[in-house]
């Protein structure tokens, strides 16, 4: 955090703006929160954008595709990913009738590999930050995959500060483009049954992502509203079983998946 954010955050809240494009690449999802770093104190107005199909097409172009960050159209469609979000943020501003002290730049996930040390947010954060005129915190799995590390999920750490007053343990699964589950202990002082951390978070497996793909591919809508044609099937006992058996799914945490 730069140095004048910390200064000013050791006297009140910091009025922040986050911005999220999912793994499902819907959209992007921007959010008003007042925050010490450690509990939320209020939250604001939100906006949610979708992508234009157009847009996200493109998107998935990179996904399925090898990506190389400095290739033009790459270059090309990181400026027009930035520009939206910035969109994002002047929506919840114009909503809030206030500036925050920092926005939170997540961008697009377009390749996770953890297991060789790469992963890849689409945005440019410095020129997201030129744009606003405003502070950007930017990057938030590089440096933790770099060192060997998952880099996700990112989504333990706010469900900690939102549980913070709550009974533990506790345990809450969130199904976005990829699944995944925090469980939030209270430490045990020691024993066998001590834990050397009291937040535990890990990808769980696939999410809406493989259900908002099939249904654009077959039905030529974007997602399975209210889980209506869902709701008509039935389980495949076999060809669960069969999925149920890839390795990931007896792997141990910490484990992280991409689509």
């Amino acid at each position: 955090m730069p140095t004048d954010l910390k200064k000013l955050a050791e006297n009140r809240p910091l009025r922040a703006i986050g911005l999220m494009s999912g793994t499902s690449m819907d959209g992007i999802d921007a959010a008003w929160l007042d925050t010490d770093g450690h509990a939320v104190q209020a939250f604001g107005p939100a906006v949610s954008l979708a992508y234009t199909p157009a847009f996200r097409a493109r998107l998935h172009g990179f996904v399925s595709g090898v990506p190389e960050k400095d290739h033009p159209a790459a270059v090309e469609i990181e400026a027009e990913l930035t520009r939206l979000h910035a969109g994002a943020v002047r929506a919840v501003m114009e909503k809030a009738r206030a500036t925050p002290d920092v926005v939170g730049f997540h961008g697009q996930t377009i390749w996770h590999r953890p297991q060789v040390r790469q992963t890849w947010q689409m945005g440019d954060g410095k020129a997201l930050a030129r744009a606003l005129d405003l502070p950007v915190v930017y990057d938030f799995r590089g440096n933790d995959v770099a060192q060997g590390g998952q880099g996700a999920p990112l989504l333990p750490l706010f469900h900690a500060a939102l549980a913070a007053t709550m009974p533990k343990p506790i345990g809450i699964l969130n199904v976005g483009g990829v699944s995944n589950i925090t469980w939030i202990s209270e430490k045990a002082a020691s024993g066998s049954n001590a834990l050397p951390v009291a937040i535990v978070g890990f990808d769980t497996g696939p999410g809406n992502a493989l259900l908002d793909d099939w249904m654009l591919k077959h039905t030529g809508q974007a997602m399975d509203a209210d889980g209506a044609m869902a709701r008509q099937g039935r389980v495949d006992a076999g060809l669960l079983a069969r999925l149920m058996a890839h390795p990931f799914f007896a792997a141990p945490p910490p484990k992280s998946l991409d689509r």
